[in-house]
């Protein structure tokens, strides 16, 4: 991995909503990382904007990453 820019500095958040905020950034960093080249991620946006499988197999990926972020905020009790 090319980039070595510190995005992701702590799993700790305030809330809930920045924690689920936080764990779309990952799964969105996590395919930038995947798929480096930006202008083919925009092409493939189309074909899974209409493909419903692939859509909640996102949505999935979204509830991992909030499950680790709410493991490690004790689940902001």
């Amino acid at each position: 991995m090319a980039n070595t820019d510190v995005w992701l500095e702590s799993l700790i958040t305030k809330t809930p909503q920045e924690g689920r905020a936080l764990a779309i950034l990952m799964a969105r960093k996590t395919i930038a990382a995947i798929q480096t080249d930006p202008e083919k991620r925009k092409q493939l946006r189309a074909a899974y904007a209409e493909d419903t499988v692939q859509l909640i197999s996102s949505a999935q990926v979204v509830a991992i990453e909030f499950q680790t972020i709410a493991q490690a905020n004790n689940f902001w009790k």
